[in-house]
């Protein structure tokens, strides 16, 4: 602890100006490897092989994480319809608007034919006929899990001789054990935003803003080699205890109440950290309750064990929490949702630490640890890491906080 203008500040918290925070950042992403063609085409025979074993003749891509994964392209979704079939043997069909050939070429990792139509043709139709051009008459088609309504109430209309199911039983087989490089990338932006939070902690002052807040961590995770914008929640006071956030900003005063959630995209994958600490000093209440906090998310780390159920992490949690004389289940005070979900492309994805998930930890699957502590009409407290799971058990991309003084363990 330490002392400004006779308000006793928690280690790491204030002092500081949001120039020079600035100024000491730096790019953070020169050495970064990017996800391999060899890669991209490994993930592709990976998703093949779970289609002939499902009884698959072609899975579906819409725009969005999912083309991503399988083929590099990233692609925005609209009202236009962007894919690629994925059949069960050969390569990639895409599918998009003529007019957007030269830009979807140009972003290509994976090649494949190009299936263009017009704003006055059926891309629906146009996918029937490429089924029928692989050879295809009649079958089970995939559809991308993540797909709007319309793109798949068109293709079925346009191909009712297929039998159509949820694509996220490959997608998500794939995608949720991630590899060494995946990994590092992840490790990377999470290494970014825990500086990023350090930085944003340090320029906390008397009237300042969430919405000041918030510009500055978005420029700071540019400073470091984000691409744009980052994912951001900034909370003061009574609204901490609100898990994401109230619609207007608050004003930052001594001794107030600070919960800062943020993480940033590095090649496409997440990073999402949050801390919670004093701008000046926690009351007993907050101390008390930080600490469990910090318990319940050790105890979830210390259930993450191969090969048992996902849900085992958020049962270990809770438990400390009701132990701790809050709430059960998800009454208030208490965890009023999951301990954690699953993180890649999308920061939220399979499988998640809710109860009664039977999916098995498995080497190479990542997850946020967060079992938020809500005490409804005073502040809440979430301090978000993420882990792994390696060959021997869940390993910490980032250490947790250290303790309610000294949040990031300048000190320790």
């Amino acid at each position: 602890m330490y002392t400004i203008k006779d308000v006793t500040m928690t280690i790491g918290v204030g002092g500081s100006t949001i120039e020079i925070e600035l100024n000491k950042l730096s790019d953070m992403t020169a050495d970064v490897i990017a996800i391999s063609e060899a890669e991209f085409q490994t993930r592709i025979k990976k998703a093949q092989h779970l289609m002939r074993a499902q009884g698959v003749c072609a899975l579906y891509l819409d725009a969005g994480t999912n083309l991503h994964y399988f083929s590099g392209l990233k692609w925005y979704k609209s009202e236009r319809m962007v894919g690629a079939i994925l059949p069960v043997e050969g390569n990639l069909e895409f599918i998009a608007p003529h007019f957007e050939e030269g830009s979807l070429q140009d972003n290509m990792l994976i090649q494949g034919n190009y299936n263009g139509w017009h704003e006055d043709e059926s891309p629906y139709e146009l996918f029937a006929k490429i089924l029928i051009k692989m050879g295809l008459s009649q079958g089970k088609v995939a559809i991308d899990e993540s797909a709007a309504f319309f793109v798949f109430d068109g293709l079925r209309k346009a191909a009712p001789q297929f039998e159509f199911s949820n694509g996220a039983e490959i997608t998500a087989s794939c995608r949720q054990i991630k590899s060494n490089t995946e990994i590092a990338l992840m490790q990377r932006a999470k290494d970014m935003t825990i500086e990023v939070h350090k930085a944003a902690a340090r320029i906390l002052r008397p009237g300042i803003s969430t919405i000041e807040v918030t510009n500055f961590i978005n420029e700071a995770h540019k400073r470091v080699g984000a691409p744009g914008s980052s994912f951001c929640i900034v909370l003061f006071g009574l609204a901490t205890s609100f898990p994401h956030g109230v619609k207007n900003p608050q004003i930052l005063q001594d001794n107030d109440w600070v919960l800062i959630d943020t993480g940033c995209l590095l090649q496409g994958y997440n990073s999402d950290i949050t801390r919670t600490y004093a701008y000046g000093e926690a009351t007993d209440e907050q101390r008390i309750a930080w600490q469990v906090e910090k318990d319940a998310q050790a105890a979830g780390f210390a259930a993450a064990k191969l090969n048992q159920p996902c849900g085992n992490v958020d049962d270990g949690a809770r438990a400390v929490i009701a132990a701790n004389g809050y709430g059960s289940d998800y009454d208030l005070p208490g965890l009023p949702h999951r301990t954690g979900h699953g993180c890649g492309l999308d920061i939220h994805e399979w499988p998640y630490l809710v109860r009664g998930t039977k999916t098995p930890l498995a080497t190479g699957m990542v997850f946020s640890n967060e079992p938020m502590l809500v005490i409804p009409g005073k502040f809440g407290i979430r301090l978000e890491d993420h882990f792994y799971m390696g060959k021997q058990g869940p390993i910490w991309f980032t250490q947790p906080s250290h303790s309610v003084d000294d949040p990031f363990g300048l000190e320790a």
